[in-house]
């Protein structure tokens, strides 16, 4: 079915096309529906290297990142055939170039460095084939490792698309999804696995997530072995990233061990020695540097992957058309750049090296749509028309321009008749207006109204156009009432209604719960079960604080953004330079504060609830977590964790995955960041409550202890007084601030607290708080008396000692408790422990 924005899309291309202008429409994606035609190159071990024509139909867009953008096609047509495809099935298109021109820019400059020419997978067909031709081997070898090669993607042929102006290929469509987020209680269990230890698998949760480690990691263990060390980087679990490239096949979701399938074999970033842009690019930039490789991106070892296919030669036999060639795509693609970190002095005496580099860069020209059929051979055979088209492109902006019109025909033919004739100019004009429409409409920046006003008078155009440099949500908002109004309604009537209309919160959460399914963090057993609790009073309660966390997302941008105006109204003789810094600053100052005014509001409401109420016991974790900035959201998902386990496992499952999402690159679906926050705002939760709950069982069997805090208060004290005495010695000073020893003043009280904690037996959780605040109170005490004994009373005043004084008595109490809580987060399961010892799972 072509959706709305597709049809708006179409009908807007058609308008082109009826202009009838001398060249193409310039495209950056394609819209569901569009029909594309293509010559394909099998991979196919019976026809490797034929060519077919086939015809394919956007059905959707999947997405798109530095290594190119995907799509799903309905394959309609193909002469001859391709073994492996059948007409009428759906497949994956991958093109090769991303559809955002920011991230092409990114990703062509670092490639750039690492090998001195333009990006290699997009402009030259040997590059793309070569990588093809390498994931043919992988996913043969996966049924060494697994037992069947369904576990890598198959890919079926090679191709270049003429109007994006680069290489792609079609391959298998994987119908899966990356990982669902596990409620796991015993995460501290899972922990010691995932460092290596020996534990019981009846022990473990989170079967999936295990799963999926376990593959991903024999999978690179795999890609080594028989030599493609730089496809490996696709699939290291540590660089934070991958986990999306690995797949599990919907076919197989009651068995988490199976349907697991590496789908993305093309990198899309140059791993360069000076620039590890993920926490596992250290540790892969160092085994380059062993191989020596300095720079890293798709290369393989040809001889090790012989070594692998002699090994096991039954299982390739059919496969060594495919070495012969990977070995002929390989040595042009790894040619046709300087590369001189892998080619060294060959640049300086190699004329094949410089003859491939010649016509691989003509090639990749010719792929961009930069020359057309009679220019290309014209450039082969005239090396100072080279040398000019080469030198062209080094001028910023203009040098595209010019380079298209010395290579192409038609926009020669194009640009004279915009300069000798007015009515062809006005239709080119309004071709590139219905071009930016498309663009505008896709982004965002327009709504379907706008985008036909503008379609219907071309000068409405250039009203918009100085607003196009504003981010795309405030030039629709000073464009469209419309949007402006439901804007202004979602962001301050919205939470009203949330938190007065009961209906209004059950659409709320329904919407949510549609929405959970879809992204599959929520089961239709678990979504069954929410709905049916849907009505009790207890989930109405919790609503409505969800509708005050709502109603306070716009209060701290709200304040930064007065803040600012204020301050600058204040201080008029700031330039217009000094002044945008001083906002900026501002800005930034009240987002990345851990308490900001928003969470202030929204943990002072829970207070209120809580004083209100006369109930501390539901909003024990809310009324903690309420006070910061972004976690706070997660603070009532996670409260309802006791009573609504399924309704809070898919909240802190929503709120958490949506905040990972905002961070670039890592924050992607199914990537380890977005594990990560689930479990420490959900699962992390869970392991210490279990923790708690088996600590009081077992101290149960002992009796209170509290002597021991003096004891401990005295050493504290000890060891401050010793250390202020040998400060105030070194520095001839009589008494020192406790700024100048902030360490200590911090770390003691913490240590005393810990230590009291551990001592006190059977003591239970808030007897144990209370006796680190009074461990802290007497240290404090202590540390007081050890100023008047230690130092000359006529050097120090009587007023900066009772200074001196209220705060440690403040911070000495307060930290104290800090500790007692701190350790008590931290201490093992002493079920666990023993456990370990007796090789028998812990009790619950």
């Amino acid at each position: 079915m072509v959706s709305h924005l597709a049809t708006l899309c179409h009908e807007l291309n058609n308008q082109f096309q009826n202009l009838k202008l001398h060249r193409k429409m310039r495209v950056t994606c394609y819209d569901t529906g569009t029909e594309l035609e293509y010559q394909a190159k099998s991979l196919h071990p019976q026809q490797l290297s034929q060519d077919s024509q086939i015809k394919v139909c956007i059905e959707k867009f999947v997405g798109g990142g530095f290594a190119g953008q995907v799509y799903q096609v309905k394959l309609l047509d193909m002469s001859p055939p391709i073994l492996g495809m059948e007409i009428g099935q759906v497949y994956a298109l991958k093109i090769l170039i991303p559809p955002s021109g920011l991230s092409r820019l990114f990703r062509n400059f670092v490639y750039w460095i690492g090998f001195q020419g333009p990006f290699q997978l997009q402009v030259n067909p040997y590059a793309a084939r070569a990588g093809a031709l390498w994931q043919k081997f992988i996913r043969r070898a996966a049924k060494i490792q697994f037992g069947d090669e369904r576990h890598v993607v198959d890919i079926h042929a090679t191709l270049v698309d003429q109007n994006l102006g680069s290489c792609a290929e079609i391959s298998e469509w994987v119908s899966g999804r990356t990982w669902r987020l596990e409620v796991n209680e015993d995460l501290d269990i899972l922990r010691s696995w995932e460092k290596g230890k020996q534990v019981p698998e009846e022990w473990l949760g989170s079967p999936e997530y295990r799963s999926k480690r376990k593959f991903m990691r024999e999978f690179v263990d795999l890609l080594h072995e028989m030599g493609a060390h730089e496809f490996a980087r696709q699939y290291e679990w540590t660089t934070w990233k991958s986990q999306p490239n690995c797949l599990k096949r919907y076919e197989t979701e009651q068995a988490p061990e199976q349907g697991l399938v590496a789908v993305d074999f093309r990198a899309g970033l140059t791993l360069l020695p000076f620039l590890p842009m993920s926490p596992g690019d250290p540790k892969l930039i160092w085994q380059g540097l062993c191989r020596g490789s300095l720079v890293q991106f798709d290369r393989g070892d040809l001889n090790k992957l012989k070594q692998f296919m002699q090994t096991h030669a039954e299982t390739f036999a059919d496969m060594g058309s495919h070495v012969q060639e990977l070995e002929q795509c390989e040595a042009v693609y790894r040619n046709s750049t300087p590369d001189i970190t892998h080619n060294h002095i060959r640049l300086l005496h190699d004329a094949q090296l410089w003859k491939t580099m010649f016509h691989s860069r003509i090639t990749g020209w010719r792929v961009q749509n930069l020359l057309d059929d009679k220019s290309e051979p014209k450039l082969r055979q005239n090396k100072l028309l080279y040398a000019l088209f080469f030198l062209l492109g080094i001028i910023p902006f203009l040098g595209h321009f010019l380079r298209k019109l010395i290579g192409r025909q038609d926009a020669r033919k194009h640009y004279s008749s915009m300069l000798f004739s007015w009515q062809y100019f006005l239709k080119a004009i309004q071709g590139r207006i219905l071009e930016k429409s498309i663009v505008w409409y896709r982004g965002g920046r327009l709504g379907e109204a706008g985008i036909r006003k503008i379609a219907a008078q071309n000068w409405r155009y250039f009203l918009h156009l100085p607003l196009s440099i504003l981010p795309t949500f405030l030039h629709r908002m000073l464009t469209d009432w419309e949007y402006a109004k439901a804007i202004a309604a979602y962001v301050f009537v919205r939470p009203v209604k949330l938190y007065f209309n009961a209906e209004f919160r059950e659409q709320w959460l329904r919407e949510m719960i549609d929405e959970g399914q879809k992204k599959h963090i929520l089961t239709k057993e678990d979504a069954d079960v929410i709905l049916s609790q849907i009505h009790e009073p207890f989930i109405q309660k919790y609503l409505q604080c969800l509708a005050v966390h709502v109603c306070t997302l716009p209060v701290t941008q709200l304040v930064s953004v007065s803040v600012a105006i204020i301050y600058l109204w204040l201080h008029p003789e700031l330039s217009w330079a000094e002044a945008t810094v001083i906002a900026t600053a501002i800005l930034v100052f009240f987002q990345i504060i851990p308490i900001s005014p928003g969470s202030f509001v929204r943990g002072a409401y829970v207070v209120y609830l809580v004083i209100k109420e006369r109930n501390f016991k539901d909003y024990n974790i809310a009324i903690f977590l309420g006070f910061f900035k972004y976690i706070g959201y997660l603070a009532f998902p996670i409260q309802m964790a006791y009573r609504y386990p399924h309704l809070a496992r898919f909240m802190a499952g929503h709120w958490a995955t949506e905040a990972a999402h905002i961070v670039p690159i890592f924050g992607e679906h199914g990537a380890l960041l977005e594990h990560k926050v689930f479990n420490i705002f959900y699962n992390w939760p869970l392991t210490v409550r279990r923790c708690m709950r088996n600590r009081i069982q077992m101290r149960l069997q002992f009796q209170p202890r509290y002597w021991h805090l003096f004891l401990w208060g005295i050493v504290g004290a000890i060891v401050l007084g010793l250390a202020e005495y040998s400060y105030a010695q070194t520095y001839q000073i009589s008494l020192p601030a406790l700024s100048e020893i902030w360490y200590l003043v911090i770390l003691l009280p913490m240590l005393i607290g810990t230590a009291i904690t551990v001592g006190c037996a059977g003591a239970a959780l808030n007897r144990r708080v209370l006796a680190g605040f009074l461990g802290g109170v007497w240290m404090a005490v202590l540390s007081i008396f050890f100023l008047f004994l230690c130092y000359d009373a006529g050097n120090i005043t009587l007023s900066s000692v009772a200074i001196s004084a209220s705060w440690r008595l403040f911070f000495f109490s307060f930290l104290g408790s800090i500790g007692v809580m701190l350790t008590e987060l931290l201490l093992p399961d002493p079920y666990l422990l023993k456990a370990k010892a007796n090789r028998d799972k812990p009790s619950k």
